[in-house]
């Protein structure tokens, strides 16, 4: 899968930037404080995925779905949390899972404004993640163009060890619910955790969505805010477990209005 054009806003600069440095935990050791992030595995493939609950995973919608726009059933899906190597942290099934109300998929890998606005998921496993194997994040409320950030994440290349971009920034923050960011992501960064850091702990201000070509040419990432989602989709999660159950599987919220924006993306 290759590189979209893609024009966010007219006249907006791309990011310039050092060449991305990244901390690779190659070591199980180096795992200590990030078990959390782990991979949602689908079968034919892999996103980066992290607790948010005991027992909910914070993840991209779009890792959801096949390559013909079709929802892939919870039965199929697993979070393999602390990976590396082969081994993870802990295992567990997939049993529901939800996407933000306005996302909706589509064939050929490609994203434009409002599906990336909208690109969140939650999924609930089959049993919690206790505190001896791996401790939550929690989701932050805000942001502005100017925030450090950092990205967690299995990419391309470097799938087998859970891989941090110590040091990168939130560009630019658009009305319609889209960040961008500079930091350099690439193909199973989708999902990945954008941490900022909140009196010495670490915060989830977005997740990775799409990857997107500025107007001269230059490369960005792009994410959503998410608290609202989160919030949202959480509250659906905890009544939904609360009632007799009567099917398991994939499913999502019905969508909503549509913002469309022309621009298009490639998910990474």
């Amino acid at each position: 899968m290759t590189y979209l054009a893609a024009l966010l806003l007219a006249g907006l600069p791309a990011p310039s930037r050092a060449q991305a440095v990244f901390d690779r935990m190659d070591q199980r050791g180096e795992l200590l404080g990030w078990e959390a992030v782990g991979r949602v595995e689908t079968g034919d493939g892999f996103c980066t995925g992290t607790l948010i609950a005991r027992d909910v995973v914070l993840t991209a919608a779009h890792c959801l779905f096949d390559d013909t726009g079709r929802p892939i059933p919870a039965a199929r899906i697993g979070f393999r949390a602390g990976y590396h190597r082969g081994q993870s942290i802990a295992d567990r099934k997939v049993v529901r899972w939800l996407a933000a109300s306005g996302f909706r998929d589509s064939a050929g890998g490609q994203l434009n404004g409002t599906m990336i606005a909208n690109d969140v998921a939650l999924l609930r496993l089959d049993r919690a993640v206790v505190s001896a194997e791996a401790d939550p994040f929690r989701v932050h409320q805000s942001s502005r163009a100017g925030t450090r950030v950092s990205v967690v994440s299995y990419g391309q290349g470097r799938e087998e060890v859970l891989s941090r971009e110590r040091s990168c920034d939130l560009t630019a923050e658009y009305s319609d619910g889209v960040l961008a960011f500079d930091c350099d992501v690439t193909f199973g960064s989708s999902g990945a955790p954008v941490f900022v850091s909140v009196d010495g702990r670490m915060r989830i201000l977005s997740v990775i969505s799409a990857l997107g070509r500025m107007q001269d040419g230059g490369k960005a990432a792009f994410g959503m805010r998410l608290h609202t989602h989160v919030a949202v989709l959480m509250g659906r999660l905890r009544r939904d477990a609360a009632r007799p159950k009567i099917s398991i599987g994939a499913r999502r919220l019905d969508a909503g209005q549509r913002n469309e924006t022309g621009a298009r993306f490639v998910r990474p």
